[in-house]
């Protein structure tokens, strides 16, 4: 009853708003061939904020508009009309019925993150490719980073039902920060460590528009670790998308999802949005068997073991909500809150996590207009009880071993590890596997964009404080938060040179508290015609050290971070880590050959120098580590006597390598709603064995899988199928990627090799390795149904012939997935 009483209270203010204000327009727009109304068309006044959706039967209504002419502009997946110009006085316009011609190939279409600005598909200076608002609609999941699987040059890794990432152009690792992701102009990563959030977003599918993938080095405009690639996630905005949506799904491994979304428009100056979504599944069984070494035992003795407390049962509880005013026609403000708090499995290059109870929250304020974009948000984190799976095993063997009893060593096993053979003889070392944090981010960034005699031009600025916490467990903070200021200014100026050639050029200047000054330029020259494409372009990007790699403390000691660099006992300088960089030279076309071809395609050739290594033992060849910077080893490290440690575990840079690939991409349509798509991607690289630089290890010669992994396949493609209809929808989705070796820390996936002393479904080291990863093909379908304007029915199968694939090292096998989703999408009780 109370909820009705709302409803009648909302709906007639707003009828009473309406009332007061003065002219508008209203209209219907439809399928120019059927004749069938179109739900979801955003109608915006050109060059304003203003705008709203059609309804079920698509109808519009958008009033308050001040007298005068007015351009109207319609924007619709799969269609397009020229805008009109209406001219408006004190009363509603009836502008009748507008049909809209179906268009096959979206060359047209506008992108933000290739130069921080609205541009062409076609004109962007880069590779990118777009997952619309149509292709997430579409997707019988709530894991919305299955669409990347489908995206030209992206190597997509799926680590079980929730976790999936992506890679581009090579260098991947259980512990990779290097692709930069965004959600509406802000940083989606983990504050110490820079890894992206992932399961941790608060972003709701049903809340999406777009995703644009930028392939190669985007650091100019955004920044470190825009290295190899940019994902930028943009939500809907509430005034061209009322109304509420309820999403249930369910799934094999049981998954359940309940998502939601209401989007109101309150007056011409307010409105808002509130997303959530819980769910929750059992991830596939795997044991990674952790293989233990108890060298107190003579001689030394091996266990094995499956992971001790494992729980496959992972959950996310989420949402945001913003709420839009609008200053003026032209200039918002825009205020929203987002938060998570997940259970679940997740890998790094040091073996596998327990994450519990972690969460994520932000709050994020901008302001947005024509010419000025501002934002200022807060990011923080927090968990207690996530640990180290690994390395807790190891800790509870220990104590099992020595005869301690099944309680304390279970107890004990957080914390130390047991170095003796009975619980009389020997020593109890500081081994912690609890990771906690209580870290914090502010950023704030200014942005202004203008033309002057043919030059378009963007400066901005951005600003990023970083407060890490780990309370001690993982992290140099025993003092209190670890605090660095980075700060950075970019420009980048556009001219039209000749004909149709533009000229781009841009540069970063970064400046950061631990590891110094760096300057990233980018330029290039695009040929732009009837909505094809020729470009040329130079990029840098760089891969800065995390705060996890410049001051972590794991494991007692055992692992430390290299913030200050190291001497060893015969005199040897290990230097503190810089910046990984890489220098990109791309050549691209894209474009419509034929009025329904659409094709893709670029080739590039990188040098990258100065890797950041995983973890590795910097206390070979007999040499011991001493010093930590000017610091006695003994004083960071309690217990380490005087000589130094016989062990250490580090980050350093290292090597310089030269690769190169070309990646296609070709959409075909055989009528506006059924099309095919083909994407082809070829990766290599040029390594110099003589180049001591190159050996990664320090074990005195150069391997290229253990020194440099590459950890990409060389080649991969896919081929999809894909129609959507007015009521119909589906695809049949195929990719293949070719078999690759994968050496990550202390993970391995990789052919034998006598070389190696490699040997396939055996341990390796700490961990097991079950061969290389790749080799597979796999085939995915999905199909839905509009039953009404109201109900939406699909379901999809991924590895449709449960193909035993394995994706990723320290991951299970992925079997079979399906699921089924039932959405309802309800109209709002009044349109702006």
């Amino acid at each position: 009853m109370a909820t009705r009483l709302l409803l009648i209270l909302l709906f007639a203010t707003n009828t009473l708003l309406a009332l007061a204000q003065s002219g508008g327009i209203r209209g219907r727009i439809t399928d120019a061939a059927t004749g069938e109304s179109l739900a979801g068309v955003n109608v915006i006044l050109s060059g304003t904020n203003r705008g709203t959706a059609t309804g079920s039967g698509g109808e519009f209504e958008l009033t308050g508009l001040a007298p005068g002419s007015h351009n109207i502009r319609f924007s619709f997946i799969g269609y397009q009309a020229p805008a009109q110009t209406v001219t408006v006085g004190n009363d509603i316009v009836d502008l009748g019925t507008i049909p809209l011609q179906q268009s096959a190939v979206m060359a047209g279409e506008v992108v933000v993150s290739a130069s921080r600005r609205p541009e062409k598909l076609t004109e962007a200076p880069a590779t990118i490719s777009v997952i619309n608002s149509r292709n997430i609609n579409e997707l019988p999941s709530f894991n919305v980073g299955e669409l990347i699987a489908r995206q030209k040059g992206v190597d997509y890794i799926r680590t079980g039902v929730l976790g999936t990432g992506l890679n581009v152009r090579g260098f991947n690792s259980a512990f990779n920060p290097k692709n930069l992701q965004m959600n509406d102009a802000r940083l989606s990563t983990l504050i110490a460590t820079g890894l992206p959030l992932g399961p941790l977003t608060s972003v709701v599918k049903e809340d999406i528009e777009r995703i644009e993938i930028i392939l190669g080095p985007s650091a100019a405009l955004y920044g470190p670790n825009a290295h190899n690639g940019l994902v930028n996630t943009i939500s809907k905005d509430p005034r061209t998308s009322q109304g509420t949506t309820v999403a249930l799904g369910l799934g094999n491994q049981r998954v359940f999802s309940a998502r939601f979304r209401h989007a109101q428009v309150l007056s011409p100056k307010w409105a808002f949005k509130v997303t959530g979504e819980y769910t929750r599944g059992q991830d596939f069984k795997y044991v990674d068997t952790v293989y233990y070494t108890n060298t107190a035992f003579k001689p030394a003795k091996f266990h094995a073991a499956p992971e001790i407390d494992l729980n496959r049962n992972f959950n996310s509880l989420h949402g945001e909500a913003a709420v839009y005013y609008s200053l003026n026609e032209k200039s918002d403000v825009i205020v929203s809150y987002g938060g998570n708090q997940s259970n679940f499995l997740a890998q790094t290059n040091a073996g596998r996590n327990q994450i519990k109870d972690w969460q994520v929250h932000y709050l994020h304020a901008r302001y947005v207009s024509p010419r000025v974009f501002a934002q200022v948000y807060h990011t923080w984190s927090n968990t207690d009880n996530t640990y180290a799976i690994n390395q807790r095993t190891q800790n509870y063997l220990s104590f099992k071993d020595a005869g301690f009893s099944e309680e304390e060593a279970r107890r004990r096993s957080y914390e130390e590890q047991w170095f003796g053979t009975t619980t009389t003889s020997g020593v109890a070392l500081k081994r912690g596997a609890v990771f906690k944090d209580n870290s914090r981010r502010l950023n704030a960034e200014i942005q202004y964009n203008n033309s002057w005699q043919g030059f378009d031009v963007i400066v901005g600025s951005q600003y990023q404080r970083d407060m890490a916490n780990s309370r001690h467990s993982y992290l140099f903070d025993s003092q209190g938060n670890i605090i660095i200021n980075q700060i950075g200014v970019y420009a980048q100026v556009e001219k039209k040179i000749f004909g149709d050639v533009k000229a781009i050029a841009a540069a970063r200047a970064d400046k950061h508290e631990l590891y110094g000054f760096n300057f990233i330029p980018k330029a290039g020259l695009v040929w732009n015609k009837n909505e094809q494409s020729v470009r040329l372009t130079y990029g840098k990007g760089i891969a800065a050290p995390t705060i996890l790699n410049l001051d972590g403390y794991l494991f007692g000691g055992l692992l430390i971070g290299n913030g200050e660099g190291y001497t060893l006992s015969d005199g040897t300088k290990i230097d503190k880590l810089q910046v990984e960089t890489i220098n990109s030279v791309e050549v691209g076309y894209k474009g419509k050959i034929t009025p329904k071809f659409y094709f893709d395609a670029n080739a590039y050739y990188n040098t990258s120098e100065n890797f950041l290594s995983p973890a590795i033992n910097i206390a070979t060849q007999g040499r011991k580590v001493t010093q930590r910077g000017n610091t006695p080893l003994s004083e960071v490290v309690p217990g380490t006597p005087e000589s130094g440690a016989a062990t250490l575990l580090t980050y350093v840079n290292f090597g310089k390598v030269n690769t190169y690939g070309a990646d296609f991409g070709a959409t075909y349509y055989l009528t506006n709603a059924f099309n095919l798509v083909l994407n082809y991607s070829y990766f290599g690289y040029d390594l110099d064995k003589n180049d001591k630089r190159n050996d990664g290890n320090k074990d005195g010669k150069v391997q290229t899988q253990i020194d440099l992994p590459i950890n990409t396949p060389s080649n991969k493609a896919s081929f999809a199928v894909n129609y959507s209809g007015k009521k119909f929808f589906g695809s049949v989705f195929t990719r293949w990627v070719q078999e690759y070796d994968f050496f990550s820390g202390i993970n391995v996936a990789a052919a034998a090799n006598t070389e190696l002393g490699i040997k396939e479904n055996a341990r390796y080291g700490r961990t097991w390795n079950y061969g290389p990863l790749g080799g597979f093909t796999n085939v995915d379908v999905s199909a839905g149904y509009h039953v009404n304007s109201y109900l939406t029915a699909s379901a999809q199968v991924v590895n449709l012939f449960d193909s035993k694939v394995r994706e990723f090292v320290a991951s299970p096998f992925i079997g079979r997935l399906y699921s089924v989703e039932l959405k309802v999408n309800l109209p709002a009780i009044h349109k702006q």
